[in-house]
């Protein structure tokens, strides 16, 4: 496998095929949905969250694509991927967080679920709860899920995806985590400043970071399934998997659309809940 050349990986074959079938998923989904740039982010966030407007962030007016939770979750995933590729430089690393560091990032998903129940309560008419929600903190406990996400899931892809992963853990110790808190703390602060001109940046991410979490999700999957794995040296050489993940994250999304759209008869929210 050493010596294999990028075209020998998969056939041009292959490859066409490949590229034709994400085309076509993908200009479905852009000819279906709501015409926009805003409108198709909304769209990709319909698929994963409630968009309840009272427990959502409204940046120059205009609701964003996801609730707070959600945006803290799918922002704070992109964040932590980020964190690990670019700013720590872990590449390719494959190795989970040592086992202190998963007792902690399993704690953030807990604080998370305590809270979102703690909300979840006050729907409720009569039922007791801890106290009043608040936006922020909808926001920091979802960023804080979001990144063990991103911290529990980034290592699982190399592990699959590298011709030669590197073992040692994407995030090694505490210092690691610092580093991800602080950009997930600069992330919540720009979503929380409501300033007009991120609307469209913030709208875009947050779709992205729906997407990309799919992706990555069903490009594991397809190389499982297909026997791919651990067949690459570049993002190049794996076209096939990456844009296969891709085009069953948009179908999952628009199925899911559609679904939900049947269920309830409405693209913003559920009916009854404001």
């Amino acid at each position: 496998m050493d010596n294999v050349t990028p075209s020998a990986l998969h056939s041009r074959r292959l490859i066409r095929w490949v590229a034709a079938f994400t085309g076509i998923v993908l200009g479905a989904y852009l000819a279906l949905t709501p015409g926009g740039l805003l409108a198709k982010a909304d769209m990709v966030g319909y698929a994963v969250c409630h968009r309840i407007p009272s427990h959502s962030f409204f940046v120059g007016g205009r609701q964003l694509p996801l609730c707070a939770r959600c945006s803290g979750t799918f922002l704070g995933a992109l964040t932590g991927l980020f964190g690990q590729a670019v700013v720590l430089k872990r590449r390719r690393d494959s190795g989970l967080p040592p086992i202190p560091i998963v007792i902690l990032l399993v704690a953030f998903i807990g604080i998370m679920g305590a809270d979102g129940l703690n909300s979840y309560l006050t729907l409720i008419p009569g039922a007791p709860y801890l106290y009043e929600p608040q936006q922020w903190l909808r926001i920091i406990t979802g960023s804080l899920n979001g990144l063990t996400l991103s911290a529990l899931i980034y290592p699982i892809f190399n592990l699959s995806f590298w011709r030669r992963p590197a073992p040692t853990p994407a995030v090694r110790n505490l210092r690691d985590v610092g580093i991800l808190l602080l950009l997930e703390a600069a992330m919540v602060t720009l979503v929380m400043i409501g300033w007009t001109p991120l609307l469209f940046p913030l709208a875009v991410l947050s779709a992205l970071g729906v997407l990309t979490m799919l992706t990555f999700v069903n490009t594991v999957l397809v190389m499982m399934a297909t026997g791919w794995e651990n067949r690459y040296q570049s993002l190049r050489e794996a076209a096939p998997p990456l844009l296969l993940g891709f085009s069953l994250a948009l179908l999952q999304v628009g199925a899911i659309d559609v679904l939900r759209y049947l269920a309830t008869g409405t693209l913003n929210g559920f009916p009854g809940l404001s």
